[in-house]
């Protein structure tokens, strides 16, 4: 799995490669971990491109929902714009809206890409 940051301003993007599974959540969630504190990574919040993401596990949604988590605790926010195409744990494809699967596994709002 590849994984590349590039920060925004107060805002860094995180943007996994492939597939994020039970084979590369542990990766993944070392990547994200260190982001998740306002001194070493982002002030204002984080963004996960997923666009290069082929497949989410139930452990991938566990490092983006832990991540959610602890932005949101310190008053930060996490977006997750969501690609067509992308499989999740469920086995179901994403159709329709690419915001559409992302609404329904976390609480987001209006807006153009879900928060969870």
């Amino acid at each position: 799995m590849e994984i590349t940051n590039r920060a925004h301003g107060d805002t860094i993007v995180v943007a996994p490669a492939g597939r994020v599974d039970h084979a590369t959540a542990a990766d993944f969630e070392r990547a994200v971990v260190p982001l998740l504190d306002a001194a070493k990574g982002s002030r204002a919040g984080l963004v996960f491109d997923l666009e290069r993401v082929t497949y989410v596990s139930s452990v991938g949604l566990r490092v983006l929902m832990i991540a959610s988590k602890k932005l949101r605790a310190r008053g930060a926010r996490v977006a997750a714009p969501v690609a067509q195409g992308l499989t999740f744990a469920d086995g179901g494809r994403e159709c329709g809206s690419p915001w559409t699967r992302a609404r329904r596994i976390g609480r987001t709002g209006a807006g153009s890409a879900a928060r969870l």
